[in-house]
């Protein structure tokens, strides 16, 4: 009874040990793939085992044959995904800093099932990422799917948020009061997942890092911000932010260096408009949601590049290198 049950899943088994067992540089010849077959308790002669090769590339698995001395090889050709493909997929997997490193390696596993056994052993590489600080919140895979879901029913939550002590124990903020929200979009900026959302209490668009929220909760109510939210839902909203630090929507001016234009044209996007000077220099102005995280990203780019304008941004950057010059005398 069980060996005619296995016959049943023939066509399953000899599938997955294709797609297990071989590649463009490994295959297995007809008396291999019978011998595997058989250790499944699985019978079958050349004659049937080639009309279920058919069978297989009629439902469209890329079955090939090759012919080395006097052998035929079988191996499965293409696949879902390259491997050049998975090869990225792992490599933003283990960069990602959201990402547990337990989730991380369940991931790689996950994706290492969709190659043969040999190019899993090329996907189970390490890449070298100094320093890389990994997420210990393993929750946000749950939290994802609960903002995605409360989005698509159009209904808004409530979630407590915590953040990190002197003792590097988790402390809810405001003594653990839960925050109402209308959840719009998720974005992935500077490394960390953010929701973007609006907030009932502020009355405004917030941003909130999605590993640091707990015990989020769909309502019944339906989401509110619809308008403030379709104001900034464009291309260049991204642009505006640094590190989903928000603030009020400036034109800046800015000179720099020649030497620095690829750095704007990287932040901002080709549609920028530079002007060139006569001494090397070029000038641009830019929108952006003016915070200290913009201000010291320019304070990064060094000396080449100065902001010119308007007199509440150079002010407040007058304030901040006297702030600096202050606590480093």
């Amino acid at each position: 009874m069980a060996r005619e049950a296995n016959q049943k899943l023939k066509l399953l088994m000899l599938q997955k040990i294709l797609l297990e067992n071989t590649d463009e540089n490994h295959g297995l010849s007809a008396a291999e793939i019978i011998s595997r077959l058989a250790a499944e308790d699985i019978s079958v002669n050349r004659k049937i085992l080639y009309q279920d090769f058919e069978e297989l590339r009629h439902f469209g698995v890329d079955i090939i044959s090759e012919k080395k001395g006097r052998n035929v090889y079988y191996y499965i050709g293409s696949r879902e995904f390259e491997l050049p493909e998975l090869k990225l997929l792992v490599d933003s997997v283990q960069s990602a800093k959201f990402i547990t490193e337990k989730k991380s390696n369940e991931l790689i596993g996950k994706l290492e099932g969709l190659v043969s056994k040999y190019e899993a052993r090329q996907l189970h590489r390490q890449v070298i990422i100094s320093g890389r600080v990994k997420s210990m919140n393993e929750s946000i895979y749950y939290n994802v799917d609960k903002i995605q879901t409360a989005i698509g029913e159009n209904v808004s939550i409530t979630f407590a948020y915590f953040q990190w002590n002197v003792k590097k124990e988790m402390v809810l903020r405001h003594d653990g009061m839960r925050y109402e929200v209308s959840p719009w979009a998720l974005a992935w900026d500077d490394e960390n997942y953010y929701m973007i959302a609006y907030d009932h209490t502020d009355e405004r668009i917030k941003h909130y890092r999605v590993d640091k929220m707990v015990k989020i909760i769909l309502t019944s109510k339906p989401r509110k911000g619809q308008e403030q939210f379709d104001e900034k839902n464009s291309p260049k909203y991204s642009q505006k932010l640094f590190s989903m630090f928000g603030g009020e929507p400036v034109r800046v001016s800015i000179e720099a260096d020649d030497s620095m234009a690829g750095v704007f044209i990287d932040r901002f996007g080709k549609d920028i408009m530079i002007v060139p000077k006569k001494d090397g220099r070029f000038r641009l102005t830019v929108e952006v949601e003016v915070s200290d995280h913009f201000l010291g990203w320019i304070i990064a780019l060094g000396p080449s590049v100065v902001i010119t304008g308007p007199t509440q941004v150079t002010e407040r950057m007058k304030e901040i290198a006297e702030t600096l010059k202050t606590q480093y005398l």
